[in-house]
């Protein structure tokens, strides 16, 4: 096992306490779990707790702590900790509440939290205002409250900033291995992916989860990626900030920075970390990468003896990445032999009940349909109420799937339709012999999807460190359109032929020498259209002495050869987000950009190859590529030129904050593209 700086706190031997019925209970659950090391109450005043001697103080104690849970008020958090860490421990669970997160509250609360950082110095802290974590391999608990796990040997980690969901997540019945659960609250020194870190390097983790409020920085979790890749071992997220109100919820909870939601789902998916949307989803997940690691591919075979079933299953994948292909011609006469004449032979495949209750013909049916080389092999099978009902012919079913799958070694799921029917103890039976037991189809179908999303990024090269350049200081300047396409033609990107003019009759002057049609722009207007500050299609001077005569300007005008009538319009923009920085967005430009919200975010740096395949996501994508007979756009030309956007983003990342090109016009094929619209602010 690697050493990481936070293996005492996550992995102790010995436990210091300090506070009264929190820490009695820290003291109860060790024991209850079978701590095999030593504990050391803390207190003022008692003699004791729970028959073991208390201390007065750090300084009384036999020996430097390697843990130690702190649940005493916030202000004396600040002094133990300041103890702690002077007398060498490992680490401590800051309890406390009413720092950074309260500061609408109590106006000290961000000083009280950096006082508590430079208390802590080199010691690692998890908190404050959390419960600390629960190590269920070793049994070592610095954890205030009741929770639902056991001792097990291996299993995945679950990290979140909330101690409630964690509370909760330990009493799922599902059959998932928990090896440790740990919250981290504001994590004010110690982030949520430097534990996941610590905790990949122990060989009995298989995986990790992580619900996130909000991410510390984009570096740690580039490592928490580099480390999760090379140790073979999946990272699976549920980031809430999809809303306004989770935003809001975050920030007053952990004073979190939740960042752009599609932004973090472009840089998840680069970095090669799953993202679900909701808890049950996250445990479904974490069972399948638990048993099987991320998926080779994305087909599915699913089995069940319910045509209502096969249904709902086919529709739960509809717009999912994870696909039923045909059966193949080899496993067609196994099958009808074993099913009869009476049975559909399909993918998702109803299997009737003419094996029903007969183990070796379930066993047959099911190996011959594990054979069509699947990802994952599904069988639909929910268990009857155990207080009710005789389920023996279930677990018939259950045990052919584990003979079936042992003799294919194909990786199988018995998947039940409701939670409720999937007993824990079968969940528990099915998991340790390798078959994932699956509850929920929707849960399922995300699992599979987001499984082999993670096979899929790993297959290919690592991919290059993500940009991650703060920004610096200085006042934002915005550029004039003339001065924003200067600045983008010198990087490569093509912009119309234009002149700037500060007059209406220098402006007529202008129009001539580049020749008619021309397009007149007022400059320093942000929204020219609305603003009456762009005529398009003059063909005259007495046209452009016209419309400069009544457009509103603040700086002069642009005069700009008419661009010819294009395939598609594209939109090509960055803006700066808080948590993960410049990002390029690609979308369907032009008027279209609220109409259709048509757009796919790329993180940067990006390759020619990835923006061809951005491109190719969008739905404006059919007119470029030559919709119904029109003309092909120029693809070439465009992939060429959002990458010299994307170049001059990386190019200039300490000062960019917001580049806007719209609409970047795609003409048709050999005649290029041109950038006919341009908005750049920068610090100074």
């Amino acid at each position: 096992m690697t050493s990481t700086p936070l293996d005492r706190l996550l992995r102790p031997q010995t436990i210091a306490v300090f506070g009264g019925r929190e820490a009695r209970r820290v003291i109860e659950q060790c024991d209850r779990m079978g701590f095999s090391g030593k504990i050391w109450p803390v207190h003022p005043k008692l003699d004791e707790v729970l028959g073991r001697p208390c201390y007065r103080s750090v300084s009384d104690l036999p020996q430097a702590p390697d843990a130690a849970f702190v649940g005493v008020n916030r202000t004396l958090t600040v002094e133990i900790v300041r103890s702690l860490s002077a007398a060498g421990a490992g680490g401590a669970v800051c309890y406390a509440s009413g720092f950074s997160e309260a500061t609408a509250e109590l106006g000290d609360g961000a000083d009280l939290q950096q006082a508590l950082l430079s208390a802590a110095g080199h010691m690692p802290i998890l908190g404050p205002n959390c419960y600390g974590l629960i190590n269920g391999l070793d049994g070592a608990l610095l954890w205030p409250d009741q929770h639902g796990m056991k001792r097990i040997e291996c299993g995945v980690a679950i990290l979140t900033q909330s101690s409630n969901i964690a509370i909760n997540l330990t009493m799922q019945t599902r059959g998932l291995p928990i090896a440790y659960m740990v919250t981290a609250g504001n994590q004010a020194q110690t982030s949520l992916a430097d534990v996941a870190c610590a905790l990949i390097e122990d060989p009995r983790v298989t995986a990790v989860g992580l619900h996130v409020e909000g991410f510390g920085d984009l570096s740690g979790l580039q490592r928490l990626a580099a480390i999760a890749r090379r140790s073979k071992k999946p990272v699976v997220v549920l980031k809430v900030g999809r809303s306004e109100q989770a935003k809001q919820a975050a920030v007053s909870h952990t004073a979190s920075l939740s960042g752009n939601d599609a932004v973090a789902d472009a840089v998840l998916a680069r970095l090669g970390i799953g993202r679900v949307q909701s808890l049950p989803a996250l445990l479904e997940t974490l069972k399948l990468l638990h048993v099987a690691g991320p998926l080779p591919g994305r087909s599915i075979s699913s089995m069940s003896c319910s045509g209502g079933e096969a249904s709902l299953i086919a529709d739960a994948a509809v717009g999912r990445n994870i696909e039923f292909p045909a059966l193949q011609p080899q496993q067609l006469p196994r099958l009808r032999r074993v099913l009869g004449e009476m049975v559909t032979l399909s993918n998702p495949l109803d299997y009737h009940t003419f094996v029903w209750g007969d183990f070796a013909r379930q066993t047959e049916a099911f190996s011959a349909m594990f054979k069509g080389g699947y990802a994952l092999n599904l069988v639909v099978l929910d268990f009857p109420r155990g207080d009710r009902c005789d389920a023996s012919e279930w677990a018939m079913t259950a045990d052919a799937v584990i003979t079936a799958a042992s003799a294919t070694g194909a990786l199988a799921g018995l998947l039940a339709t409701l939670p409720e029917n999937m007993p824990e103890p079968v969940a528990d039976r099915l998991m340790a012999n390798g078959i994932v037991a699956f509850s929920g189809i929707d849960e399922t179908m995300i699992a599979a999807e987001v499984a082999a999303g993670i096979g899929q990024a790993w297959q290919a090269p690592p991919p290059p460190p993500l940009l991650d350049v703060p920004s610096t200081d200085g006042e934002i300047e915005t550029l004039t359109e003339a001065d924003a396409k200067t600045e983008l033609a010198a990087c490569g990107l093509p912009v119309p032929r234009g002149l700037q003019a500060f007059s209406p009759r220098e402006a007529v002057e202008q129009a001539e020498r580049l020749g008619f049609p021309v397009v007149l722009k007022g400059l320093g207007v942000a929204h020219k259209t609305e603003s009456g500050a762009v005529a398009l299609n003059l063909r005259d001077s007495q046209a452009v002495s016209n419309a400069a005569a009544t457009m509103a300007s603040n700086g002069g005008y642009l005069v700009e050869k008419m661009i010819d009538p294009p395939v598609a319009e594209l939109i090509v923009g960055a803006i700066r987000d808080p948590v993960f920085g410049l990002s390029l967005t690609l979308g369907a430009g032009g008027i279209l950009v609220e109409l259709l919200q048509d757009s796919v975010i790329l993180p940067l740096p990006a390759t020619k190859t990835d923006i061809h395949a951005a491109i190719s996501h969008l739905k404006v994508a059919k007119l470029i590529y030559g919709y119904r007979g029109r003309p092909r756009g120029d693809v070439a030309a465009a992939v060429a030129a959002i990458a010299a956007a994307a170049d001059y983003v990386v190019t200039n990342a300490a000062r960019l904050e917001e580049l806007d090109i719209n609409p970047l016009m795609v003409l048709p094929e050999g005649r290029g593209v041109a950038a006919v619209d341009a908005l750049i602010r920068r610090r100074r």
